[in-house]
């Protein structure tokens, strides 16, 4: 009992922590949804710069200037809800290292000094790679999906109103789950830990997890154009050949460790 009232309090503080982040998302109304949630709808942002450029430097074409769809909201409390969502997920996301931090509280005196030892920094590489993927999701994930499927036709009969939950949902989820995939070496750490996964098991499903990797750029951006795709797969292969390094820390550390 005295361990969940504790974890209670972790819990709570993590809460207030979130709402009170979500509460000044709230308050910046203009510059959450104007600057950051319809970023990617205008052609000034920075994806689309530098995909301009990409394409003046080596002739290919990958500029985006139109965006032919307009944002509608259909509900009467459609736009209040959204704006309360919105908030939300800003400040779980502001707010997740924090979360982090205060389970590692939690969980810390628990293990041994060994085990703390070895889990030095847990927090911090946790909440870096969370947001490097959120930073991911939304520079080059979100952009490109949202200019393929709002473009998309199939007919000129038929014209491309997004509705405002769509467009909002569509940014979060890619967003918040690229932040989520970047947790793969963290994982893979923690796996190997306990001996689920070793070096050599990565190394020789290496082709497998290269295919498997092209499967989910190809999922989660939806443009046919196969430069879109390698430009999600390359970080994901990264990430991948990262886990693999982070494997082999693990598995040196265990075999000098004393029996």
């Amino acid at each position: 009992m005295e361990h969940l009232e504790a974890l209670r309090w972790h819990l709570f503080r993590s809460v207030i922590a979130i709402i009170s982040f979500a509460l000044i998302a709230f308050l910046n109304k203009e510059f959450i949804f104007d600057t950051i949630i319809f970023g990617p709808k205008h052609p000034g942002f920075p994806t689309y710069r530098v995909l301009c450029w990409l394409s003046e430097k080596f002739a290919i074409d990958m500029c985006i200037k139109d965006f032919p769809f307009i944002i509608i909201s259909v509900a009467m409390s459609g736009q209040f809800s959204m704006h309360i969502w919105v908030a939300f997920i800003t400040g779980l996301i502001i707010g997740f290292p924090y979360l982090l931090w205060e389970v590692w509280r939690f969980v810390k005196p628990a293990l041994t000094s060994t085990e703390k030892q070895y889990s030095t920094g847990i927090v911090f590489f946790s909440s870096l790679l969370f947001i490097i993927g959120v930073l991911f999701g939304y520079f080059v994930i979100a952009p490109l999906s949202i200019n393929f499927l709002g473009s998309y036709q199939v007919s000129e009969q038929v014209k491309n109103q997004i509705s405002l939950d769509s467009y909002i949902s569509t940014i979060t989820f890619l967003t918040f789950a690229s932040g989520i995939v970047f947790e793969l070496p963290i994982v893979i750490y923690f796996l190997s830990k306990i001996g689920v996964v070793t070096p050599q098991f990565m190394r020789t499903y290496r082709k497998h997890a290269i295919v498997i990797i092209l499967i989910i750029a190809a999922v989660i951006t939806p443009s046919p154009d196969v430069t879109s795709q390698i430009l999600v797969a390359i970080p994901l292969y990264v990430l991948y050949e990262i886990s693999i390094f982070v494997s082999v820390m693990v598995m040196k550390k265990q075999e000098a460790k004393p029996h």
